[in-house]
This record gives C-alpha cells, sequence and structure tokens, in this order.
C-alpha cells in the first residue's frame, strides 16, 4: 500500500478503536510521523456526555491528541451537515501542518461525510447506502475495519456497558437531563435506560447497534479488514502499521 494522507479506523462499539489508534500513532511517531485523531462517531461530540459514549479519556487524549470530541453544548442539536465542514477543515489543516490525521469513530455517516464530499440531499427510494460515497476521498485514504467474532463482541460490550455505569455515566445523563438535552444528544445509549436503572435493555440495544455497524462496515469501499479477536491494541496496531 503506498503511504495515504489520511488513515481511518472504524468498527463497532466494543470493539477497541480508541486504544487501537493509541498504539498505532505510537508507532507512527517511531516512524518520523505526527498523527492527530480526528473524531467520527456522532454522540461523541457532546460535552458532558464522555463516560456514556465511551470518549477517549483525559490520559488517552495525553497520548494521542484528539480532534471534533466533547465540544458541542448538550442542549444543541448537531447533525451531519454540522460536522462535515468540520471534520474537512481539521483533515485540511493536519496535512497543511504535515501531520498524519487517523479518523476514528463508529458513525458510518460522519466517517463518509470526514473523508469524503458527501451529498447531503436525500436519497432516492431503493438506492444503495454507497452511493452516498463520491467516487473519491478528498485525499488518500486507507479504511481499516476493526471486527471480531460476534460473540466475543457482544461479551465485551455488556461489560463496557457495566464499566461505564461503573465510571459514573449515570451522573452524566441526569446532569444532561437537567439541562434539557437536545434531540440529538438524547439518542444517546443509555439515555433512557440508565435513570430507570434498566442495565439489560442498554445491553440489548448497544449489541443491536453494533450489529447494524457491522452491516454498514461491508458496504465501506476498498476496506482493509482486521480481526481485532483476543489480541491486545499494541498487536492489533502493529498489523495496521505494517499496511501502511
Amino acid at each position: 500500500m503506498s503511504a495515504p494522507a489520511v488513515v481511518a479506523l472504524f468498527g463497532p462499539t466494543g470493539v477497541g478503536k480508541t486504544a487501537v489508534a493509541i498504539e498505532l500513532a505510537d508507532l507512527l511517531r517511531a516512524r518520523g510521523e505526527d498523527p492527530v485523531a480526528v473524531n467520527c462517531d456522532s454522540l461523541q461530540v457532546y460535552a458532558g456526555l464522555e463516560r456514556l459514549t465511551g470518549a477517549a479519556t483525559a490520559a488517552e487524549r495525553a497520548r494521542l491528541e484528539h480532534r471534533l470530541l466533547g465540544f458541542v453544548p448538550v442542549t444543541d442539536d448537531f447533525s451531519v451537515g454540522d460536522y462535515m465542514p468540520l471534520a474537512h477543515a481539521e483533515i485540511d489543516a493536519a496535512l497543511a501542518a504535515g501531520r498524519l490525521p487517523i479518523v476514528v469513530g463508529g458513525t458510518g455517516l460522519y466517517l463518509r461525510a470526514a473523508l469524503a464530499d458527501l451529498s447531503l440531499e436525500r436519497v432516492p427510494s431503493g438506492s444503495s447506502e454507497s452511493e452516498l460515497w463520491s467516487p473519491q476521498t478528498r485525499h488518500p485514504t486507507a479504511i481499516f475495519g476493526l471486527t471480531m467474532e460476534r460473540a466475543a463482541l457482544y461479551e465485551r460490550i455488556d461489560a463496557r456497558v457495566e464499566a461505564i455505569v461503573a465510571a459514573g455515566a449515570g451522573e452524566e445523563v441526569e446532569a444532561a437531563r437537567a439541562l434539557g438535552p437536545g434531540r440529538t444528544a438524547a439518542k444517546a445509549l443509555g439515555f433512557r435506560e440508565l435513570p430507570a436503572g434498566d442495565l439489560d435493555t442498554m445491553k440489548r440495544r448497544s449489541r443491536n447497534y453494533a450489529r447494524r455497524q457491522l452491516t454498514w462496515m461491508r458496504k465501506l469501499p476498498a476496506v482493509t479488514w482486521v480481526d481485532v479477536g483476543d489480541r491486545p491494541p499494541g498487536a492489533v496496531a502493529a498489523e495496521i502499521a505494517s499496511a501502511l
């Protein structure tokens, strides 16, 4: 593979995208690159929902700078139309500064919007989602799809739900509800379930969301598949680095 201008890591919730991105950044720095992550998760843009949405922690952000993360007030609505010009600007600015953008997230539409000039017009009935892609990405891009065996992924998702609740996601939801959340922020998984203590429903909805993400991943153009399995993030990152 020729050296890309942009790297993209996409995968379902719970697969470990952030951890892999951080380890990949360390490997790329050893090669003389200056990586920066650009978020493409539609709910990690919200300030105050970092634990609920599994956004990179302060310690993780200290290891790899993240852009477009936790910057939208939870009271505001935010759409792909708002996101696309911001993502393009962040990627273009990184490239102009000689940096390597790593686009990381699990929202398919936001990934498209970050990498391509996405048409936001309504798609005719019966059209394939892949038609929303422009013929070319805006910059030479290597897209890596992180995947793993379905049962193991679901176990990770269930454990992740328990972990974010233990980290205080319920308090985040209470604070956001007190402010009067916008329509889009209120769609975050757990926003309805945590006030009622209904973790079983939250886990089920999270697994269903991961299944939809996996279905969408099969439509990615020119994707390089990486089976995470039970490997540590560093081993997964090394496989990606070797492909670059």
